[in-house]
């Protein structure tokens, strides 16, 4: 890719990132809507354990049937 692309594809970029930011105003967010009953929010610990622990749990959990699933197979003979 030539510098002209490059500065092209680069614009392309920034202003496709400024006009999202600017279009996601957090002023909205303050506004509730009809029938909105948020509930309490997560603590520090309720959040870690949901979005860190869980899914890294989660993969442990699947990459060890896959090695096992994977061991239980009888070796195949070489040559």
């Amino acid at each position: 890719m030539d510098k002209k692309n490059a500065l092209r594809a680069g614009a392309l970029a920034a202003g496709t990132t400024l006009m999202m930011l600017l279009m996601t105003s957090p002023a909205l967010a303050l506004a509730r809507d009809d029938g909105d009953d948020p509930g309490k929010g997560l603590s520090v610990i309720e959040t870690l354990g949901l979005y860190v622990a869980a899914p890294i749990v989660l993969f442990l959990v699947i990459a060890g049937l896959v090695i096992v699933g994977d061991k239980s197979r009888k070796p195949q003979k070489q040559g």
